[in-house]
């Protein structure tokens, strides 16, 4: 069985002859620092220049046998909010963000207490001003794996959700305030958002659609202990515009849709299969709701699931063989039936030691090898 094949029958949920292995085949399955890629690289015994265009050197890849292969980036076309002050990096969208303990962390929230007219007159990105030259070298990447190896090919997402963006640009107490008690403001932001994911979609995914497997997406609906907003609000002001963008992207593509939300978020398992999503990551081991076992019993004939290995406090904190009878169990629970890809729930922080990392792949390998 190839890669590839491996990949999309398990998607379709088909019986496999393994799980799928992933390892830096979508954004949020990463290693998030150069420091924790080149310890790892080491550790592997890897020396000399870098081999493939991946995130981290082909002959890890190989050497375990990853399945996957990502592509593309998210475009960040330049707009008047582009800059740098005072330590502040302000993105397209006028999000500020400020460098603390390693991650560019959120300090400005341009459209804190707008009221409906200034979110109106606020200069969003606009398609046009992406660099299409960019997205041509991304398409030729895709067209190449496509046309030369059997890996799944997982096309990264081209920009924000909505839910994530209203947050980011009004700041979370602002903008859940705003579900609750000014919907019609929640509204025409969205309806702004939808129609530039809309316009990008027709560059990007025109572009790369036909070469790639799975597309993702990202966005947030969920803490440790249940989600962001209740089911009545997710379906009246998230799922109109989440199902119209996975609707449209599907004008390019058949590849299959992986949507990510960090958190809690079993309520709205069967909204996210209505609006089209294929795969659910990260499956995030401790929050409520979200267990393995649950969600394999409640959902595992219904929607492919892609992480569960724990990232909070197994990884960095659990030894190796700790890992590896993690891995065995998850898999023991999750690979009956298949819809199951094999991967960190989220990305591998610089706390968790290059052992460990390993010990994921090593982990499955031992348990194929009974």
């Amino acid at each position: 069985m190839t890669h590839r094949e491996r990949f999309r029958k398990a998607v379709m949920l088909e019986e496999t002859d393994r799980v799928v292995f992933d390892l830096c085949g979508s954004p949020q399955t990463c290693i998030d620092e150069q420091a924790t890629r080149d310890a790892f690289t080491s550790y592997m015994g890897i020396s000399g220049d870098k081999q493939g265009n991946f995130q981290i050197d082909e002959r890890i890849l190989k050497k375990f046998d990853i399945d996957t292969r990502k592509i593309g980036h998210m475009p960040t076309p330049k707009t008047v909010h582009n800059r740098e002050e005072n330590g502040v990096l302000y993105n397209s969208y006028g999000i500020g963000r400020r460098m603390v303990n390693g991650h560019y962390e959120i300090c400005h929230n341009p459209l804190k207490d707008a009221d409906l007219d200034e979110m109106l007159a606020y200069p969003m990105p606009e398609a046009s001003d992406i660099d299409r030259k960019q997205i041509k070298l991304w398409a030729d990447e895709a067209r190449f794996l496509h046309d030369n190896t059997d890996y799944a090919i997982i096309g990264e997402h081209p920009f924000f959700g909505v839910f994530e963006i209203g947050c980011w640009m009004f700041g979370f107490d602002d903008y859940l305030y705003r579900l609750a008690a000014e919907p019609e403001i929640v509204h025409a932001f969205s309806q702004r958002i939808l129609q530039y994911q809309k316009d990008v979609i027709d560059i990007y995914y025109n572009e790369i659609g036909r070469y790639i497997d799975c597309t993702t997406s990202g966005d947030d609906f969920g803490m440790q202990t249940g989600p962001f907003l209740s089911l009545d609000m997710f379906n009246e002001l998230i799922f109109p515009y989440f199902k119209e963008r996975i609707d449209y992207t599907r004008k390019y593509t058949d590849a299959f849709f992986k949507h990510h939300t960090c958190g809690s978020v079993h309520i709205f398992i069967p909204r996210l299969i209505a609006a089209g999503v294929d795969i659910l990551n990260p499956v995030q081991p401790g929050t409520y709701m979200m267990e393995p076992e649950r969600l394999a019993k409640d959902f595992g004939d219904k929607i492919a699931f892609w992480g569960a290995i724990d990232t909070q406090d197994l990884l960095p904190n659990g030894s190796a063989e700790e890992v590896k009878a993690e891995v065995k169990r998850i898999i023991s629970i999750m690979e009956p039936g298949g819809g199951y890809i094999l991967a960190p729930a989220h990305c591998i922080q610089p706390d968790v030691p290059p052992s460990n990392i390993a010990a994921i792949y090593e982990g499955a390998a031992e348990y194929y090898k009974g």
